[in-house]
């Protein structure tokens, strides 16, 4: 019977820490799993998104980091291109935001963008996932039409979940049809 017992007190004590651990684990992914872009700082880091089937929605969990004078200039480019409801297409007002970052990342070779693609709140999560993905590549298309080197463009999908305006009107949602650059 004390033997027993020991076996459960010594089962039990296993299994908090397990629990432990698990609370430590998800702590931790919960922590990292959001692009933020420190204040101060030239890093941006994104986390793995898990999305299933999401070709082409960078998930690589990597840190982007460019020189001060590089995010210095970048703070003189609009960082933000909208799109039409449902659509991916870069629009000719995009396109000359898009131009400008070109030009920086051109002449910048070892520069790196964050594109993150964004929708509005209309449609299911999944459909918006994908939605803030085909915007997000139609940039880095678009960039890669300019001469800029793939490779110094990632790409993350938001969908609806990252809204700018939170009202239920049209212009709250062109707010959110967007995306955003971040060096």
């Amino acid at each position: 019977m004390l033997s027993a017992l020991s076996s459960i007190r010594q089962t039990s004590k296993q299994a908090t820490k397990v629990a432990a651990l698990a609370v430590l684990a998800s702590s931790v992914v919960f922590a990292t799993g959001c692009a933020n872009k420190r204040t101060g700082t030239s890093e941006v880091v994104v986390a793995p998104l898990g999305i299933p089937g999401g070709q082409g929605v960078y998930t690589g969990g990597a840190i982007v980091s460019n020189s001060g004078a590089i995010l210095d200039a970048a703070q003189n480019i609009q960082a933000t291109v909208y799109f039409d409801f449902d659509r991916s297409d870069i629009s000719s007002e995009a396109a000359a935001v898009l131009n400008q970052h070109a030009a920086l990342l051109a002449s910048n070779p070892s520069a790196s963008v964050l594109v993150a693609g964004h929708t509005d709140e209309r449609g299911s999560r999944e459909y918006n996932m994908a939605l803030g993905e085909r915007r997000a590549q139609a940039v880095r298309t678009y960039l890669a039409s300019q001469g800029v080197t793939g490779g110094n463009v990632q790409v993350i999908s938001y969908g609806e979940e990252r809204p700018i305006a939170t009202g239920n009107d049209e212009q709250s949602y062109q707010q959110n049809r967007r995306a955003e650059l971040s060096y």
